[in-house]
């Protein structure tokens, strides 16, 4: 029975992961046949990774896959990020443009969002600045909304210790304990890259896609898939990257405490 309640947990998250992949495809009206079938594929390798990697008994590559809710979380915050920005870019039937209030509010000078209209003021036609901007506003206000529920509930349910002791070795397959230097040295620079990134890449994304040439059209809504991509993982990596160093720098102060508290023991023995 374990075996195969494993097994349908597996196939439950890589359905979920295929459907999020799947969900600009799904609901946009019908486009590029070639880049619809791209999409469908990148969500059946997508899906089979993650069956594959928690249908396993040893990890590979995921991250915390047994130190729940952190994955949850992230995938939850990338599906309302991917969903609400096919929305916007979608727009309804009347032409109002989902989530235009929230674009409005989050362009305003020096926001990252603000870049990202610069990006696209002089080469996306006029009629999509509306959808985009709200697009880009939905995204980065659902990143900033992600990360404060993350940090509640690391602090209220105790993360990562609710479900019992925290194992490196299941948890961060990719860290290797042995590589040499302090692991919790390493574990506090990772951190603190990684927040640092999360903070730079909303304004770094939007001049990176200006210095490239080809980079402004990739936010024309006449290839609306492309746009919705790219305006979710400019909301979605920023966020992840912070909810990792968060979590890194979570793990780092339990290996302190648990290091001081061997300390304590071994001076109490010692006298």
């Amino acid at each position: 029975m374990h075996v195969i309640g494993q097994g349908f947990r597996a196939f439950f998250r890589a359905l979920l992961v295929a459907s999020l992949i799947a969900t600009p495809g799904l609901l946009l009206p019908r486009g590029d046949a070639e880049m619809t079938q791209m999409v469908a594929l990148l969500g059946l390798i997508a899906g089979a990774l993650v069956f594959v990697e928690y249908r396993s008994s040893y990890p590979s590559f995921i991250e915390f896959r047994n130190a729940a809710p952190y994955n949850r979380l992230r995938f939850a915050m990338a599906f309302a990020i991917v969903l609400a920005v096919t929305l916007a870019c979608r727009g309804t039937p009347g032409g109002a443009v989902p989530g235009a209030w929230l674009g409005d509010a989050l362009d305003f000078p020096f926001s990252p969002v603000r870049l990202m209209v610069l990006v696209i003021s002089d080469t996306v036609p006029a009629a999509d600045h509306a959808a985009l901007r709200a697009a880009a506003g939905l995204a980065y206000g659902l990143s900033l909304a992600a990360l404060v529920i993350f940090a509640v509930v690391l602090r209220l349910a105790r993360w990562p210790l609710a479900h019992g002791p925290f194992n490196v070795w299941v948890n961060l397959p990719m860290v290797d304990p042995t590589a040499g230097g302090d692991i919790l040295r390493r574990f506090e620079r990772d951190a603190h890259v990684n927040v640092a990134l999360g903070f730079l890449l909303p304004f770094l994304i939007p001049a990176a896609l200006q210095l490239v040439p080809s980079g402004p059209s990739l936010l024309r809504l006449a290839d609306p898939q492309t746009a919705i991509w790219v305006i979710s993982l400019w909301g979605i990596l920023p966020a992840a990257l912070i909810m990792r160093g968060v979590a890194l720098m979570r793990i780092a102060d339990l290996i302190a405490a648990k290091r001081r508290r061997a300390y304590r023991q071994a001076e109490l023995h010692a006298a």
